[in-house]
């Protein structure tokens, strides 16, 4: 709970500290909340300037900004152009993580635990039950599985993480893809509800023989135990950051309407499964000018100095080519002045 008491302390900091002429406030996901709560402290010992960010979901966030209730939103499940467009948005990526499976499980180790896609998905169908399942044990000969109940953790809001993780148990399973399917909140066939990647992994760190699934940078900070993937080429991999790199590689950018790009299941031996980009939300026409173009300079200073902080939280910094692109993204379509 170290950590989880750490980063709301960090947006409470952030949140009263925020007393400058054009207010920095957003909103939405919880994924990237570690790395903007330490842009935050950082930009604000540089520049006097505060954030104000609500951790709150991607589902809650897209909701504040369409109200404009705030200067930006935050989602990890992009908005397709159509959406931008109908709602006079604008969309970048910030930053890049990736998603990991952990499990409160006595005597497992982190990435001791090899699971796959499908057995993944049964797991969270309903159909895998006890962790001593063939299914499991098949893929962990060496291990001693318990025959105790899994216990399924998953997010009771509307998620940009949930969708990233709906959406490559889709693409690994026949099964979840039809009857369950891709979204930010889904009908879930099983397991109890937390709010945020905070909640998951309070729930899981508390709760034996529970599994859950959460960004990294929770997984790390809160010690919980992580499980090993097997990837697309049928590789195990861990969760690190030359994975996670691997994966980020894949990603075209430049011809994506929008930045809409979803990196679950990229190619190539070593790239982790559940990788995925959070991204902002901003109208091209501000009611608040000044608070837009405030915002604005955070982003470029968070692009330009925050690198280095996103990787010591293993997050995956933006390619320098693609913040080229949303700097001018930025100029064509934000109007600031």
């Amino acid at each position: 709970m170290k950590f989880f008491k750490s980063i709301v302390a960090a947006g409470l900091v952030a949140a009263s500290t925020s007393a400058f002429a054009a207010d920095i406030t957003g909103a939405g996901a919880t994924f990237p909340f570690p790395v903007y709560s330490k842009w935050a402290d950082a930009y604000k010992k540089e520049t006097g300037n505060g954030l104000n960010y609500q951790s709150i979901g991607s589902g809650a966030g897209i909701k504040q900004i369409q109200a404009k209730t705030v200067t930006f939103g935050a989602t990890d499940a992009p908005l397709k152009a159509e959406q931008l467009e109908k709602d006079g948005l604008v969309q970048w990526p910030m930053v890049m993580g990736a998603i990991v499976p952990v499990i409160n499980v006595e005597g497992i180790k982190p990435g001791e635990l090899v699971l796959d896609g499908p057995t993944l998905a049964n797991i969270y169908l309903g159909v895998v039950k006890k962790w001593d399942d063939e299914a499991i044990k098949k893929l962990n000969p060496s291990l001693k599985l318990p025959s105790t109940a899994i216990a399924v953790v998953r997010r009771s809001d509307g998620s940009g993480t949930t969708f990233n993780f709906t959406d490559y148990l889709s693409k690994a399973s026949a099964d979840w893809k039809t009857k369950v399917g891709v979204n930010t909140a889904v009908e879930w066939p099983v397991g109890v509800g937390a709010k945020g990647n905070e909640g998951v992994a309070a729930n899981v760190g508390q709760t034996k023989n529970s599994i859950g699934y959460v960004e990294y940078a929770y997984a790390k900070q809160n010690k919980l135990t992580y499980t090993a993937l097997i990837n697309k080429a049928g590789k195990p991999v861990q969760p690190t950051i030359e994975t996670f790199q691997s994966a980020a590689a894949n990603a075209n950018w430049e011809s994506a309407p929008g930045y809409y790009v979803i990196l679950t299941e990229q190619p190539g031996d070593k790239s982790w499964p559940i990788t995925a980009a959070t991204f902002i939300l901003m109208h091209k026409a501000p009611t608040d000018k000044a608070a837009a173009a405030e915002a604005l300079k955070f982003f470029t200073w968070a692009f330009e100095k925050g690198g280095k902080m996103a990787e010591d939280l293993d997050y995956i910094p933006m390619p320098p080519n693609v913040v080229d692109l949303i700097k001018k993204t930025w100029k064509a379509d934000v109007k600031t002045m």
